[in-house]
């Protein structure tokens, strides 16, 4: 008998014990309630490009500025179908980025996030050359044109 089975046991039934059942599936599932704060300033966005005509929702998002968004833009779907189109497309964030006087950065090999003035996105220190430690911590990608 596994540990949760022997807690699960001594708690009894309930609505503690269906968080046990679905621990021991190896998830717990969150409330999806919401309560959106209409006076918010700042919102975090996620987005997936599936194709270069799914970055105007991203571009949309990013020039409103009630409440300002900062995009968590997925390109694996871009990345693996056309990297001509994700280069184009990363040039058009990194453009409205520019003008919108904010941020934008890649983290990971999948990821981008794009942030609006006033806000920045962490690099990290610069590595020394030949610092390999240092240089195998940078997980911060910059997007040059």
């Amino acid at each position: 008998m596994g540990f949760l089975s022997k807690l699960k046991e001594k708690l009894g039934t309930g609505s503690s014990s269906e968080m046990f059942e679905e621990a021991e599936q190896g998830y717990v599932e969150l409330g999806t309630e919401s309560s959106i704060d209409s006076g918010a300033k700042l919102m975090v966005r996620p987005f997936v490009i599936e194709e270069f005509e799914q970055i105007k929702p991203i571009l949309d998002a990013l020039r409103e500025r009630n409440p300002a968004t900062i995009a968590l833009i997925n390109i694996k779907p871009l990345k693996d179908k056309d990297l001509v189109e994700l280069k184009r497309a990363i040039n058009k964030l990194k453009k409205t980025c520019d003008a919108l006087e904010g941020d934008i950065a890649g983290f990971g090999e999948n990821w981008i996030a794009a942030v609006p003035k006033g806000a920045y996105i962490y690099r990290g220190q610069k590595a020394a050359k030949g610092d390999k430690k240092a240089e195998s911590m940078q997980e911060v990608a910059e997007y040059e044109e």
